[in-house]
């Protein structure tokens, strides 16, 4: 079982991976780690990324979930994934890339049924406050904005258990734990 956590910037996923990991012993995969230099680069200067920057990212981070798949292993994997084409990139790799229509919808099943993302959202201000209260970041809260305009809220049948972020990261942790625990018993012979 992998679960993605996924929001905008400052939505705390990497709180909430850390926490996850922590209590499920499940090993974590921070997406920041996957960008090439040139991306930093990027958003360090305040330039927001495109779709074709981060392809080469969001395919990394592909191969590092079918690594975790194959091998049978439960794991948290924290990336933004925006779009809806960046979480079929996740699932599908390069598959997702080479839609006949151009449409991901026509050719590829929503999600994998053994892939959970983990949606958190919130206010624009709250995230934003957020932002500009971290240190040490290089994602500047300038382009928090820029998140907000091409993000699509996934839909439930891509596997998605929304997490609101007022709640605290314990809350939190708790309903993913508990949705862990009902999917691995509904599973069971």
């Amino acid at each position: 079982m992998i679960y993605i956590i996924m929001g905008v910037s400052g939505s705390g996923k990497s709180s909430l991976g850390a926490l996850l990991s922590q209590k499920l012993g499940w090993p974590l995969h921070e997406g920041d780690n996957f960008h090439p230099p040139e991306n930093i680069e990027k958003m360090a200067r305040g330039e927001p990324l495109t779709d074709q920057d981060r392809v080469p990212w969001l395919l990394k981070l592909h191969e590092v979930i079918e690594s975790e798949r194959c091998s049978g292993c439960d794991a948290l994997v924290v990336c933004s994934a925006l779009k809806r084409l960046y979480r079929q990139i996740l699932l599908y790799g390069p598959e997702a890339l080479n839609s006949p229509s151009g449409s991901d919808e026509d050719t590829l099943p929503p999600t994998s049924p053994d892939v959970y993302f983990l949606f958190l959202h919130g206010d624009y201000d709250l995230l934003y406050q957020r932002m500009v209260a971290r240190r040490g970041h290089y994602m500047k809260a300038d382009l928090l904005r820029s998140q907000f305009d091409v993000l699509e809220p996934p839909l439930d049948e891509e596997n998605v258990l929304p997490l609101d972020i007022r709640r605290s990261m314990p809350d939190m942790a708790m309903e993913v734990e508990r949705h862990v625990i009902s999917l691995k018993s509904s599973s069971m012979p």
